[in-house]
């Protein structure tokens, strides 16, 4: 089995993607892996009104970005620190969730995403962004449910 060195963990702000980042702090404790949380945002749509549209609400450019920001602070606050320490980093990306973590396991030596996202839909088994992931990931995936 090859080695583990870093640890690729898809967070998105659902209970999912929480019980995922728990799982992947476990796993690069056990390896000496280090773990990169990662979450993707998008600038929100605008509303177009007649006749010239509106003008984009203060924080438009910024909010998204610093709301992903937060949110993996959050989730990274509530890991219980171990030893040895795992070196826990969080990265914020522009654009969609799936090309986003798809892009990153290039790097990465696991990819752990959640079984359902904030989008998922009762009854589904996996969730169309953990879906594309095991489909396209250029590393090893693991869906926690």
């Amino acid at each position: 089995m090859p080695e583990i060195k870093l640890i690729i963990v898809g967070v998105d702000g659902s209970e999912n993607s929480r019980i995922a980042l728990h799982w992947a702090y476990g796993e690069a404790t056990h390896h000496g892996a280090s773990l990169t949380a990662v979450t993707a945002w998008h600038r929100p749509a605008l509303f177009m009104a007649p006749p010239y549209g509106s003008l984009p609400p203060e924080g438009y450019e910024t909010q998204p970005k610093d709301d992903a920001l937060a949110m993996l602070e959050r989730f990274t606050a509530d890991l219980t620190p171990t030893t040895p320490a795992v070196d826990v980093r969080t990265s914020i990306a522009e654009g969609n969730p799936a090309k986003v973590l798809i892009e990153r396991s290039k790097e990465a030596d696991l990819l752990v995403v959640g079984a359902r996202g904030r989008e998922g839909f009762a009854g589904m088994l996996l969730g169309s962004v953990s879906q594309h992931i095991v489909a396209h990931a250029e590393c090893p995936v693991v869906v926690v449910r």
